[in-house]
């Protein structure tokens, strides 16, 4: 009789310790399950927190160059928002509405530059004043902005200023991009204020980088001038006086009867790429190793 009472209770306490290791298996099982949807999730978290991070990011660069640029106005915030981005006319905003900025500075410091404004003018009838008959001076030209109201007078005035201001001499100096014909032209301007006209011009076609700064390139021009020293040390001269640079890197001088001289040279004039924003793109990973 107590041997099976014996073999029942151990029974019962095998049975108990089954019970035991089944529910420590399954409580094993859904502690592991639980920690494996935590560590999910926290991935997850982690993911979409560097994902708005860029994205905060991005948009202060952009807003910062906006804001740098004088496109709009100053947003009321940190960074522009939505409403303030679609009502953005920038026709319609005044330099003193956005001091400090790239476009105020051209329109206001650039444009009144006295060095740059003493290149003469060509004749433009638009740049005349019809109350003096001469060409506008900045100071009448920044009135005339002033006094805009609208978008359409007010970029009417802004390309009044870049057309008869010193702006005009920048695109002359250093195009923004390789114009043949306009290089061709600047020269044979040149010979017509020097009393020579050449028997024939034309550019070489060679074209390059320079390494002198990033983004400017070069054209190569043939020049053959066959003239009295005088003329053409007139012509030289005023190609040295010339707003745009010529940069003569080779030349040859052969001297003939009568005080005729014939000069054949090589020479090099600049044109910079146009400047641009460039867009980068940045992908984030969940995880490196994918």
């Amino acid at each position: 009789m107590a041997k099976e009472v014996a073999i029942g209770k151990r029974a019962k306490i095998s049975e108990a310790q089954q019970y035991m290791l089944l529910s420590v298996l399954g409580a094993a099982i859904f502690l592991g399950a639980a920690i494996s949807l935590v560590l999910h999730f926290i991935k997850q978290i982690s993911f979409n927190a560097e994902v708005i991070m860029a994205e905060d990011e991005s948009i202060v660069a952009y807003s910062n160059i906006i804001k740098s640029t004088g496109i709009c106005k100053s947003p009321s915030g940190s960074v522009y928002n939505e409403n303030e981005l679609k009502s953005c006319d920038p026709d319609s905003i005044e330099v003193s509405e956005i001091p400090g900025t790239l476009r105020a500075n051209i329109l206001t410091t650039l444009a009144a530059n006295k060095a740059l404004n003493s290149v003469q003018k060509e004749d433009d009838s638009s740049c005349l004043n019809p109350n003096t008959g001469k060409n506008f001076t900045y100071k009448e030209l920044n009135e005339i902005y002033q006094k805009a109201r609208g978008s359409a007078e007010l970029q009417n005035a802004s390309n009044l200023i870049k057309s008869c201001s010193a702006l005009r001499v920048i695109p002359d100096a250093l195009p923004a991009y390789k114009n043949e014909e306009a290089l061709l032209a600047s020269l044979n301007k040149l010979f017509i204020v020097s009393n020579w006209e050449p028997e024939s011009l034309s550019p070489s076609g060679s074209t390059s980088s320079s390494s002198l700064a990033t983004n400017l390139n070069t054209i190569s021009v043939s020049l053959s001038i066959e003239a009295d020293s005088g003329t053409t040390m007139n012509v030289l001269n005023n190609i040295e006086r010339s707003i745009r640079e010529f940069d003569i890197e080779r030349a040859t001088i052969e001297w003939s009867g009568d005080s005729e001289l014939t000069l054949r040279a090589q020479a090099t004039a600049y044109y910079m790429n146009e400047s641009s924003i460039t867009e980068t793109t940045q992908t984030i990973k969940a995880e490196e190793n994918k």
